[in-house]
């Protein structure tokens, strides 16, 4: 080959033949050895349509449809050899099949490689052919138009019934019946319009084509029904569930109604029945509407100590007081209720992927501080310093380091009778913890034992009986609403709480995202019930979306009763799956339970010491921190030494200073990072694989001298979806193709690639499954400074011509300007054939008759 484009080394002149090039010396270029058709698969004449017209004509694959076959006017020739090029004719008898791995055909368009002839049909089987209806599934071939309008925003439930096809609601089709989907067909198409640009066009979801099709009679509840999962429980519910939900609910009960307390109390700054109302209202609203069975929702030691820092910054800042009980209160419905709105409207957006966002080093290193900021605050009830904490300056709303310090300094004021029976709860929960986790694989019994209730009834009926209150251990008193009445309504977004709403913006957010988070992590371990054998319900699917709404309008009904945040725990629901709860009653048993609770019992809590509710909230926290030995030690084994810096800052920063520095360090970093990530463009420069015809592979991926370089030709894959975010860096990352042949080649660096093997640029855009205008236009802005320089561009494995990219790429003169749709080929080895055959008509001064009526 000679220097210049991709050129044979041996040069000869040009023959009359249209698709035949046969040089005395074999090119460097590799011809495809395509099969050629065997006599008995020859397709007849070439004016076949299918009932889409959805396959190009012979002469041009890349007109429309309508186009008549132009098969005629390719000159007759008898070659001596093989052409290397399939008769493009035979494309429209084809199938697309990728070499995929695991032998699946891929659906990347009319120019994948790898196109396996087969025999010509005597009938195309289509999705809309009603002969091929067999429950096969499939897409809606008419429903390109709306993937990014109504439906794609506002999904198909709400995208047909407004602008769909008005018998999603059980309208009539002729003769007063319901319409078979044949009929649907033609009534959604506006009574038999053009295919492709009928008037009275109008839009259906393959959601709807497929129920229409396959004879779903009753579409509003086959929406109504995934949307609201209580009517699809509640009619499998059996007697049989009965006894292990009620079991489940009783032990929840007696473990997390203590709990509930101590949040309150001690973590919220809040009444302790405000805790309470948060297994009243939120486990019920979640029964009806969450999509996972056997998770429960209830306040967490993370989202009750954020609710507490805003609480206490309003102290602070002076809109409350450490006494005002109904103010604090108001003020966490307000931050529940953010919290449940942020959730809520996320999950109307279908925001389901946020959960991804937050990054698992700041998850660890964000939740092992919290661990250890809990530790260190109930030291001081449990130590009895309580009192002494108020009176020292700042101390009781100061960092954990000046926590720290006073604990230091005051350990000899400590109150001995508080520590023996704080320590004492804390030492009989640890144990009674692992002995069950010992036990219970050999004795699932075992789980029912409630050791945390018994440790709350025994040192509340040890404290009546030998009057430890009398002796200075701090006792619950009385609990009761900050209003007077049992279940007080204060709806959280009005105008007098706009002042709280500003405080409390940034930590609402975070409390939806970690509860967000340990909601999906439980209830992807749960499961819902798809697929799912033997006793229990069937056919419920898990949906982030589905509990992203479940999740929001339950923290927004109990912020209006003042209630902390509620989101699904894995423990919690773990305990309820392995004490006999099989269905969302379970949930449903706990809020009448809690109901009853602060009905009559409340009372009965009144010696409840406030030191054994700190110890319960010490057991957390250490659940909280015993894993980041194991995360630690699995990034020290990568060396990823990134994520463990990013742990220990967050971690150090949360633990000296404070939470909402912590907070702000971990989402601004894992926030940098996603969209660097998103912004960096992944080009690769192709290669020759030696001994693999037809192979080309990423030639950085490879050692030197593995892959080979192509003379003449810049060959560079974009495997990715181009959007506004990935395209800003474009042009300088194929800019350092051009000049090194490697992205990770420094800009410093002189030029090392010969420009003449630039002449031509191939971009294989099989994975460019997107495109965007700002794509569109910096693609446009590429093509115009390759063919301003004399660069040769082509476009091989695009996507088919119904698809958006390929329209985008038309309308913004990206095809007129690379050369016409003659540049947009099949694979890349036919992109050098022709590469290859335009440098030899270059050189030597002509085309072929066959390319320029191509070209026109």
């Amino acid at each position: 080959m000679s220097s210049s484009g991709c050129r044979p080394s041996t040069p000869r002149s040009l023959s009359d033949e249209h698709w035949q090039h046969n040089p005395s010396t074999p090119s460097r270029l590799k011809q495809s050895h395509a099969p050629k058709p065997s006599p008995s698969e020859e397709p007849p004449s070439p004016t076949f349509e299918t009932p889409a017209s959805r396959f190009p004509s012979a002469s041009n694959p890349f007109e429309s449809p309508q186009r008549t076959n132009r098969a005629d006017e390719i000159p007759k020739s008898t070659p001596s050899t093989p052409s290397p090029l399939r008769p493009r004719h035979w494309r429209q008898y084809s199938t697309h099949n990728c070499s995929q791995p695991d032998g699946e055909p891929c659906e990347h368009g009319t120019f994948s490689p790898n196109i396996k002839p087969t025999s010509p049909p005597t009938s195309v089987p289509s999705i809309l052919d009603e002969e091929s209806g067999h429950g096969h599934g499939g897409r809606y071939a008419g429903g390109q138009s709306i993937v990014g309008g109504a439906n794609g925003v506002l999904g198909d439930a709400i995208g047909d019934t407004v602008f769909g096809d008005g018998n999603i609601f059980g309208g009539r089709g002729e003769h007063g019946k319901p319409p078979g989907w044949a009929e649907s067909w033609r009534l959604g198409w506006g009574g038999g319009g053009d295919h492709e640009g009928g008037r009275g066009k109008k839009t259906m979801s393959t959601t709807l084509w497929l129920a229409t099709k396959h004879g779903v009679q009753n579409k509003r509840r086959m929406y109504l029904v995934y949307y609201f999962p209580f009517l699809q429980w509640v009619t499998q519910y059996r007697w049989a569930f009965f006894k292990g939900d009620l079991v489940a609910a009783l032990t929840m009960a007696s473990f997390y109604i203590p709990m509930s307390l101590s949040y309150a109390s001690n973590l919220g700054h809040l009444p302790p029945i405000n805790g309470l109302y948060s297994f009243v209202f939120n486990p019920f609203v979640y029964a009806l509407l969450g999509s996972c069975p056997q998770m429960v929702v209830g306040p967490e030691a993370a989202g009750s100590l954020l609710l507490g820092t805003v609480v206490k910054s309003s102290i602070n800042v002076g809109h409350s007081w450490d006494e005002d009980d109904a103010m604090n209160a108001r003020i966490a419905g307000v931050v529940t209720g953010m919290a449940g709105a942020v959730i809520l409207v996320a999950g109307l957006t279908r925001l389901g992927f946020l959960d991804s966002v937050l990054s698992r080093p700041f998850l660890r290193g964000f939740i092992s501080a919290i661990g250890i900021v809990i530790l260190v605050d109930q030291l001081i009830p449990e130590m009895g310093l309580a009192h002494l904490a108020k009176h020292v300056g700042g101390v009781s709303h100061g960092s954990c380091l000046d926590k720290i310090i006073f604990l230091a300094e005051n350990v000899k004021n400590a109150h001995r009778l508080t520590c023996a029976v704080a320590f004492g709860s804390f030492a009989i929960i640890m144990v009674c913890r692992e002995l069950k986790r010992r036990l219970q694989p050999r004795i699932p019994s075992v789980a029912y034992v409630p050791d945390r209730f018994l440790v709350v009834v025994l040192s509340a009926v040890f404290t009546w009986h030998f009057g430890w209150d009398k002796k200075g251990l701090e006792i619950l008193g009385d609990v009761k609403s900050s209003t007077g009445t049992p279940f007080p309504f204060r709806f959280p977004f009005i105008p007098q709480h706009m002042q709280h709403v500003r405080e409390a913006m940034s930590t609402s957010f975070l409390i939806a995202l970690l509860g967000f988070f340990e909601s999906s992590v439980a209830a992807k371990s749960l499961g819902g019930g798809e697929g799912r054998q033997g006793d229990g319900l069937q056919g419920m699917s898990l949906s982030a979306n589905r509990e992203l709404v479940a999740l929001g309008v339950a923290n927004v009904v109990g912020g209006c009763f003042m209630a902390l945040p509620a989101f699904g725990g894995y423990g919690r629901s773990k305990v309820n799956a392995s004490t006999g709860g099989k269905t969302p009653m379970s949930s449903i048993l706990l809020s009448v339970i809690t109901v009853l609770c602060i009905l009559f019992l409340l009372p009965y809590f009144y010696y409840l010491p406030k030191s054994v509710l700190s110890s319960m909230i010490s057991v957390v926290a250490y659940s909280l921190i015993e894993e980041a030995p194991h995360d630690l030690s699995f990034f020290l084994s990568l060396r990823a030494y990134p994520e463990l810096f990013l742990m220990a800052l967050i971690f150090l920063a949360t633990i000296f200073y404070s939470l909402p520095l912590g907070i702000a360090l971990g989402i601004g970093l894992s926030l940098l990072s996603v969209i660097r990530h998103a912004t960096q463009p992944r080009i690769q420069i192709l290669g020759k694989v030696p001994g693999q015809p037809g192979a080309f592979e990423n030639a950085e991926a490879y050692p030197p001298g593995s892959v080979e370089s192509v003379e003449g030709c810049l060959i560079v894959k974009i495997p990715e979806p181009l959007t506004f975010a990935n395209t800003g860096d474009l042009k300088a990352r194929l800019r350092r193709l051009e000049l090194y042949g490697s992205t990770a080649a420094h800009p410093a660096l002189p030029r090392v690639r010969d420009p003449q093997h630039n002449d031509n640029v191939i971009f294989d855009i099989h994975g460019v499954t997107g495109l965007d205008g700002s794509g569109a236009q910096v693609l446009k802005e590429i093509v115009d400074g390759y063919v301003g320089r004399g660069v040769r561009v082509f476009w091989c494995r695009v996507p088919k011509e119904e698809s958006r990219v390929w329209e985008l790429m038309e309308r913004s003169g990206i095809v007129e300007r690379s050369g016409g749709r003659r540049h947009f080929v099949r694979s890349v080895e036919e992109a050098l054939r022709m590469a290859e055959r335009e440098s030899f008509s270059e050189e030597f001064g002509g085309e072929r008759e066959g390319e320029r009526g191509l070209r026109e």
